[in-house]
């Protein structure tokens, strides 16, 4: 199998290379992804627990998807890919926004991402790839930054830096 490759960017979103994933999450190097937000018609959000076997943010939840993209590949496209390979669907889905952030992880590695933000909606029951997904649930917003308050430690650093500083992005 090959090794998954990351965009490298600089800090304008502006790509300067392709490197290995791992390699680029070990030198803590700027690279291009995206975070998937979608809403039922009820306006909940639907998060992901990520699969315990992670290397990175194992069993802790988190908007619906998130990865990298592919040289070659648009945000909106690679968030519909990495939406059906993660949670076994596809909807349309809007950029809202990007962001940069930068979070450590007591295994060594470290997310230092230019990050677009992607919102859509969906009304059914996703079919979850057990290799990426352990569970999954529909919160409303508001309830998601009480439980965030209270258990931060339950929840992605990307999710609670989106929930932070980009909560009207997301806000349908």
């Amino acid at each position: 199998m090959i090794e998954e490759k990351v965009i490298l960017v600089d800090e304008t979103g502006k790509a300067i290379g392709l490197m290995p994933k791992m390699e680029a999450h070990e030198k803590a190097l700027l690279h291009r992804a995206f975070s998937v937000f979608v809403f039922n018609k009820q306006n909940e959000l639907m998060l992901q627990k990520r699969a315990a076997h992670k290397y990175h943010s194992p069993s802790l939840w988190t908007n619906t998807c998130c990865s990298h993209q592919r040289d070659g590949e648009g945000n909106v496209e690679a968030g519909r890919r990495r939406l059906q390979e993660e949670m076994g669907f596809v909807t349309d889905l809007e950029e809202v926004t990007s962001f940069m952030y930068k979070a450590p992880f007591d295994n060594g590695l470290t997310e230092h991402e230019f990050d677009h933000i992607l919102v859509g909606k969906f009304n059914e029951e996703p079919n979850i790839n057990p290799d990426e997904v352990e569970d999954w649930k529909w919160m409303s917003l508001e309830a998601v930054k009480a439980d965030m308050a209270v258990n931060p430690e339950d929840y992605t650093a990307w999710f609670k830096i989106i929930f932070e500083k980009y909560y009207s992005f997301i806000k349908i």
